[in-house]
């Protein structure tokens, strides 16, 4: 219906060691076809040993719909210098023959696992990625029940999907069907459970799960004011602004509460925090400024 499956390559077929002489054939000519991610490292670089088998576990995992090429720095300094490299491990993503995405430092499996997967996208696969994007539509326009049924067909069609679980997930929370949507979750397949879009599926589920037992807004607001080191008041009302469609002002009281309190209630805030980082979508401001204060906070 929506495609077909294809045998996955071995895994010296994606994963190459890359250099100046064969940079634009392994690089910028293969991402023509294929999404190309570069990992530029170096021996000597802590950072790199844990990075770069993370990620190759990530793209191995992909089955081909991306390839990584490794960049010695220390051996290619004139690609290094031309992309001007400035710290490592350096990761950039080309597609089309141009770098569309990148990162630098090491990232937990859970970010590298999205990175990849958002990368996937940008070369489609057979239909199935124009399908998605269609019930992706259909739910941001507000039609979630032809949605779900759209994401539940290309999810028979592909059981190994993650994006159409996930879908499937959040189209049934948009209906209200709760109790499917964590049916679908308690039912995944572990692989795909730990997914990006499945996990952005279970944050929405769980922030769902804590919604309907939201506290009365104005008096948790009225006792945050009148005590503002009662810490399980903040963040229950944390919980209960998120609850009401307020999901800036959720970020901000727990940013708050984690600078007065870091490992309050053992880091709950924290934890908070990355549940509605995770509900968003990567690129939503919300996400990514409360991500960048976040991290100033911890490695102050």
């Amino acid at each position: 219906m929506f495609g077909t499956d294809q045998p996955a390559p071995a895994a010296t077929d994606l994963i190459k060691d890359v250099s100046e002489a064969n940079f634009m054939a392994e690089v910028v000519e293969k991402s023509m076809t294929v999404p190309v991610i570069v990992d530029f490292w170096a021996p000597w670089c802590g950072p790199c040993r844990q990075l770069g088998p993370a990620l190759e576990a990530a793209v191995t995992a992909a089955k081909g719909k991306v390839v990584m090429a490794k960049v010695n720095v220390d051996e290619n300094q004139g690609i290094s210098s031309q992309l001007r490299i400035q710290s490592i491990p350096t990761v950039y993503a080309f597609w089309q023959g141009q770098p569309v995405d990148g990162f630098q430092g090491a990232l937990p499996a859970s970010e590298l696992q999205k990175f990849v997967e958002k990368l996937s996208a940008m070369a489609g696969d057979g239909g199935l990625a124009d399908a998605i994007a269609a019930a992706e539509e259909m739910l941001g326009e507000g039609a979630a029940e032809d949605a779900a049924e759209t994401f539940a067909a290309i999810f028979e069609e592909d059981p190994k999907s993650a994006e159409a679980l996930g879908g499937l997930i959040r189209a049934k929370l948009a209906l209200g069907k709760v109790d499917e949507a964590q049916a679908l979750v308690d039912g995944a397949d572990p692989a795909l459970a730990s997914s990006g879009p499945v996990e952005a599926a279970k944050a929405q589920l769980q922030l769902a799960l804590q919604a309907a037992d939201a506290g009365p807004l104005g008096e948790l607001e009225a006792a945050v004011y009148a005590n503002p080191d009662d810490h399980q008041a903040r963040f229950d009302y944390a919980q209960a602004l998120h609850a009401a469609g307020n999901v800036e002002e959720a970020v901000e009281q727990l940013l708050d509460l984690f600078r007065r309190d870091r490992e309050w209630n053992d880091g709950a805030a924290k934890a908070q925090l990355f549940t509605i980082f995770d509900a968003l979508k990567p690129n939503d401001p919300i996400a990514q400024k409360g991500r960048r204060r976040l991290s100033s906070m911890i490695f102050a």
